[in-house]
């Protein structure tokens, strides 16, 4: 694997290092096996091939197995104490709200045969799927972007080397794509993956077809993925209203005398 542009995680002191970042056991590593961070969220940066199983303590605790503590000792009863008045407690101060995580994930299928070109699909979906991140709605404000991780896949059709090749050619299309948009590409990592990580459905299409058929059949692997990493506010929930209080009604005057 290599990079042309690495990502900025946590300072400019790790530029060089994430010139050698590479994908491995669901997360992305630097040259000397340390987590790529994403730069303001501190969330470790996953792969596409992460999974639950693949949790580490250090990017994931809540979801690695905790060993049991050791059982306690039974303490020595105190001996009683007259019972102290309670003191009055200040009231709570209310909790800042945690940042939410944002994984987010595209896959820019359908690029012509042996070319690296975007199409016109691919780049309405692409300026959509970014769009939206950059907006604020009902559950969090924009995203603020740790990374962005571009993959370049191709069809099983032709050489290894050809496809590795046409695959990072096809990610740096879609890199430059997202800095033309004004995205910083010191937040951006590219790799090709050749036709290593086929769409499922592809299986389905035989080598015995036409060469014709056989292409449009594998047109789901002719594909870029972009993955997104950033952090967001959650949107703070309005102040419930307070209930309106009944009018109260006029007394009514006495009858006057005749």
């Amino acid at each position: 694997m290599r990079s042309a542009l690495s990502i900025t995680v946590v300072a400019a002191a790790f530029i060089p290092a994430l010139a050698f970042a590479q994908a491995r056991d669901g997360y992305l590593t630097t040259g000397d096996g340390s987590v790529v961070r994403a730069p303001g969220a501190g969330v470790c940066v996953r792969t596409s091939q992460w999974t639950p199983a693949l949790a580490i303590a250090e990017c994931d605790p809540d979801l690695v197995k905790k060993p049991a503590p050791p059982a306690a000792k039974p303490a020595a009863k105190p001996e009683a104490k007259p019972e102290a008045k309670p003191e009055a407690k200040p009231a709570a101060k209310p909790k800042k709200p945690q940042p939410l995580n944002i994984e987010e994930k595209i896959e820019l299928q359908g690029m012509e045969f042996n070319k690296a070109e975007m199409t016109a699909d691919n780049k309405k979906d692409l300026d959509d799927f970014l769009g939206v991140l950059s907006k604020a709605n009902k559950q969090r404000s924009a995203v603020r972007f740790g990374a962005i991780i571009v993959t370049g896949h191709t069809d099983r059709i032709g050489s290894m080397k050809h496809n590795m090749a046409l695959s990072e050619k096809r990610a740096i299309t879609v890199k430059d794509y997202i800095v033309s948009k004004g995205y910083d590409q010191k937040l951006i990592f590219w790799e090709g993956k050749g036709p290593k990580q086929p769409i499922p459905v592809t299986k389905f299409c035989d080598n015995k077809m036409k060469r014709k058929q056989l292409i449009e059949c594998l047109s789901p692997n002719r594909r870029v993925t972009v993955e997104i990493v950033g952090q967001a506010d959650p949107t703070p929930k309005p102040a419930p209203k307070p209930e309106a209080k009944p009018e109260a009604k006029p007394e009514a005057k006495p009858a006057a005398k005749p």
